[in-house]
């Protein structure tokens, strides 16, 4: 079986990424239902989240059984492995990898045997910024298996596993508010599905009813492809339990949300409803805004496919200014297990998207996308739409300035690499060469949304964190691989060494976010 090489994203030029999803999680409670095709249907959905590993755990009650490898869901799965995972549960992941590297290892469900001799299978979305505090606690405290992986959600399951004189659920519920930071969780023993939401409810997670059982998934998109009618959200603060009693919940601590305000710009699926309000509206709402907000005299509005097209929309509607197609998006062309030469290399953004010159030639362009990170994407594709015709080239993105990064589930560049950090808005317009630049408000993004501004995390828009993150020196995606930065070289986890799996320095993501310029 090919094996992933973690490199498909949403992002147009290979060497240039943009953010990088958060993961999908996926939980099926149906006695007499393939639970494991319904899990690889429902991950299927929320393939746009995570494309570096996936995998299924699933129960018949007498045993859990966990299927996982690196690579997409449907180069994991094929028709022989589904039929082999039978049961009346089941949990699912697909994963971009926000703590821990791209291993094996770190694929998802992580699985520990409790001391009381039951199995448990944990899904996670998010990113947690106390991992370093745990990981001391846990060795102080002598979990074992604590460290067999090097991500935070596999620390949590031999957490919640390590309690022989608790159930599974009453284990939760002590340690689920000892985390800080963002999480929605799937997990499974062998009779009773679980889902639980950390109390700002920054990752989205809902609940589903079929006919003869229960759902919960990342994005209600999920929930539609296997038939699944939508019940609610699962609440910030909240753990779920579903077994042959039914549903019941409670909650580890009082809900304070703070949803993130990317899903809406980029994350989620267009299909998907976050907070009673369609993705896709919001989009389309986001360009109406940005028209208003920063006009341009221009022929014809095209979007950045396919992130870009429903504020495109939205803009063109707005604006009066025709909307075409101007851009062509080869969906085909991002993971391949051939290494390209350096001729094809050298294409970049070509090898994903190419211009339609006869409707290019001669226009003055709007040109909508959902973010500018780095900027070389956007120049690259200014240069290659000039290059095919364009009289000019007018930016507009639907999202404010990205100046800090996320800790919560996105992997955005570092800081120092955020073009938006060191350069005002014209200095971005000039280093990608666009006749103008305009960013959404973040006022004209929050109303676009329909969501209170208190409701909404805007952390990589303004640096305000509604999650404290504690010292920077343990931050980062490899905060227990022992390459997570020290202060003043004294080791930030007592009691525990980390496990050492690759050079000591490793560049970019969060790790450093706070302490470089």
């Amino acid at each position: 079986m090919p094996r992933g090489d973690g490199r498909l994203t949403h992002a147009l030029d290979p060497s240039a990424p943009g953010p990088q999803d958060a993961c999908g999680v996926f939980g099926v409670w149906a006695p007499g239902e393939e639970v494991a095709k319904l899990t690889y249907f429902g991950l299927y959905a929320l393939q746009h989240r995570g494309q570096e590993a996936a995998g299924i755990a699933v129960s018949d009650g007498a045993s859990v059984v966990v299927y996982k490898d690196l690579g997409l869901v449907s180069q994991v799965f094929d028709e022989s492995t589904l039929g082999s995972l039978r049961g009346h549960l089941a949990v699912g992941h697909t994963r971009y990898s926000t703590t821990g590297s791209s291993t094996w290892e770190n694929a998802q469900p992580t699985f520990r045997t409790t001391d009381a001799g039951t199995g448990l299978a944990l899904c996670h979305n998010g990113n947690l910024v106390n991992t370093a505090e745990l990981a001391s606690r846990a060795a102080d405290a002598g979990v074992p298996g604590a460290f067999t992986s090097s991500t935070d959600s596999d620390l949590v399951t031999a957490l919640i596993a390590a309690r022989p004189d608790l159930s599974v659920e009453a284990a939760a519920m002590e340690v689920l508010p000892q985390l800080r930071g963002a999480f929605s969780f799937t997990f499974m023993d062998e009779d009773t599905l679980y889902a639980a939401r950390d109390p700002q409810g920054v990752r989205p997670l809902v609940l589903g009813r079929l006919e003869r059982g229960w759902v919960v998934a990342s994005e209600t998109a999920a929930l539609d492809i296997v038939g699944a009618s939508v019940v609610r959200e699962v609440e910030p603060g909240e753990l779920l339990a579903i077994d042959e009693n039914g549903l019941r919940s409670q909650h580890f601590a009082p809900a304070e949300p703070k949803g993130c305000v990317f899903e809406y710009v980029y994350l989620a699926r267009p299909d998907t409803t976050i907070g009673g309000r369609g993705v896709h509206a919001a989009r389309v709402e986001i360009g109406r805004r940005l028209a208003r907000e920063h006009p341009a005299d221009a022929d014809l509005v095209i979007p950045v496919p396919e992130s870009g097209t429903p504020a495109a929309v939205g803009y063109a509607e707005a604006s009066g200014i025709p909307y075409g197609l101007g851009l062509v998006k080869n969906s085909y062309v991002g993971r391949t297990f051939i290494q390209p030469s350096q001729t094809i290399r050298q294409l970049g953004i070509r090898l994903k998207l190419n211009p339609l010159r006869d409707v290019i030639r001669g226009k003055r362009l709007v040109v909508v996308d959902d973010s500018i990170v780095r900027g070389n994407t956007q120049r690259a594709l200014i240069r290659m739409l000039r290059e095919a015709g364009a009289l000019e080239v007018h930016v507009r993105i639907s999202s404010p300035p990205v100046k800090w990064p996320c800790f919560y589930g996105i992997d955005f560049a570092s800081r120092a690499e955020l073009i938006a950090n060191g350069l005002d808005v014209d200095g971005v317009r000039a280093s990608i060469n666009a006749d103008s630049l305009g960013y959404v408000s973040e006022q004209g993004l929050i109303a676009a949304t329909e969501q209170p501004a208190s409701r909404l995390c805007t952390a990589c828009f303004t640096g305000e964190y509604p999650i404290p993150l504690g010292e920077a020196g343990v931050l980062g995606k490899h905060v227990l691989e022992g390459i997570e930065r020290r202060v003043d070289d004294v080791r930030s986890v007592s009691g525990w060494t980390g496990r050492q799996a690759g050079s000591p320095a490793v560049p970019g993501g969060a790790d450093d976010a706070l302490r470089r310029p």
